[in-house]
């Protein structure tokens, strides 16, 4: 601990006050060890949740203080319920509601794990895709130099060899000419050689799906994960009703000025709002009922999603000594992996097994197995501009915070119980 405090004491005034706040949790937290060395007291939930509530505050205003989003949404829970929630500033930087629970996020690439990701699981458990198979057994007219050796697999880890992303909204604001263009992208490398993060990788895997199930990616999802588990607020290009409960992103003169209820990505906006990279929207309460269903072993309130063993093939590192994802889902990364994209939503402290992911309009979700946890940040830290880069230190001082906190709860319970 005493680490971290002097690692960030040179920093900004948000990152020393929250390495502050991490030292002083950890220091009570010392303190009611040393009380009863041999049988530690139990930390009670009820302890836990303001211990929770008052880093979450802590960390959140000096963010916001520190102008890293007009306004954000964090909730903390585990497979039994929601430790704590808070928001802060507001909508926009103009007058505007404050942000609650119900306020709807766009996701950004959170669309990849939580939409895409888990129906091509789905669709994996249910036997319809292969995950070694090669694409081109579901999308026979995806072809060119090397296509022929990409397979499932490779899409889900980002080694399909296919180029991180191409603006190609720059040369065609057409629906179906883009679809085209990201369709038809040539590979840059030969599949398996390396790690390269690609939005057009997820677009193709959003094909197989289509092709597999039969139906779009916006009807499968509503079809496979919202309406079972009876999430209120997710979904792809949300009506204009909603309006008022939608954050704000970016102010793009081309689309007629501040997005709101549109989502920000471009080319997901000119495919027509529904992609396997970007366009989900959603608020904290529902993402906290995913991430409950995670914990759960993939259900919910009588709703099955997943099954565990799904669950844990998924979030396992695909392989470790190479880079730092997952099927999907992104792991914590480690300095000896040769390809890895960083992974603030971890910070320092989550175990091994936890898993997660970011969106480029300022969200992110962490689940830790181990530590029966998650962590879920929402913000529109695009707005009114992407150049504001804040969010990275915000999501591991959040991390940070909370963890050790839940981790000494844990080891708290677990010694209560064997005495």
């Amino acid at each position: 601990m005493r680490y971290l405090t002097m690692r960030y004491l040179a920093t900004s005034t948000m990152q020393v006050v929250c390495a502050a706040a991490l030292a002083f949790a950890s220091a009570r937290v010392d303190a009611q060890s040393q009380q009863t060395p041999a049988h530690p007291r139990p930390s009670s939930r009820a302890a836990v949740t303001r211990q929770i509530a008052e880093s979450l505050g802590t960390v959140l205003r000096w963010a916001a203080d520190d102008r890293a989003f007009p306004g954000a949404y964090a909730i903390v829970g585990d497979s039994r319920g929601v430790f704590a929630e808070v928001g802060v500033g507001h909508l926009d930087w103009a007058a505007s509601p404050k942000p609650d629970r119900r306020t709807i996020w766009d996701l950004a690439s959170l669309t990849k794990v939580i939409a895409t990701t888990t129906a091509a699981a789905q669709l994996v458990e249910r036997g319809k895709i292969a995950l070694d198979a090669p694409v081109q057994r579901y999308l026979p007219a995806w072809v060119g130099p090397g296509k022929d050796s990409v397979t499932v697999r490779h899409l889900l880890t980002h080694t399909s060899g296919l180029p991180a992303f191409r603006n190609y909204d720059k040369q065609t604001t057409n629906r179906d000419s883009v679809a085209i263009l990201i369709f038809e992208t040539e590979l840059e490398r030969s599949a398996g050689e390396r790690m390269v993060y690609s939005d057009i990788g997820a677009f193709v895997l959003g094909r197989v799906i289509e092709r597999v199930s039969g139906l779009s990616l916006d009807q499968y999802v509503r079809v496979n994960l919202v309406r079972p588990l009876r999430l209120i607020d997710t979904r792809f290009n949300p009506p204009r009703s909603l309006r008022k409960r939608i954050a704000p992103t970016e102010i793009d003169t081309l689309r007629g000025g501040l997005v709101r209820g549109a989502v920000h990505d471009e080319r997901a906006y000119y495919l027509g709002g529904v992609a396997a990279h970007a366009g989900l929207f959603s608020s904290a309460a529902d993402l906290s009922r995913f991430a409950t269903m995670m914990l759960r072993g993939g259900a919910l309130d009588g709703a099955r999603i997943l099954t565990p063993a799904t669950i844990a093939m998924f979030t396992a590192y695909a392989d470790s000594t190479f880079s730092n994802r997952a099927l999907g889902w992104q792991k914590a990364e480690r300095q000896e992996m040769p390809y890895r994209t960083s992974s603030a939503w971890a910070g320092q402290f989550m175990s091994p097994r936890a898993f997660g992911h970011t969106g480029f309009t300022g969200t992110s979700i962490a689940i830790d197995p181990d530590l029966d946890l998650y962590i879920i940040l929402l913000s529109n830290r695009v707005n009114p501009t992407r150049s504001n880069n804040k969010i990275g230190a915000v999501r591991s001082r959040l991390a940070d915070a909370i963890v050790p906190v839940v981790r000494q709860h844990r080891a708290n319970t677990s010694n209560a119980r064997t005495r």
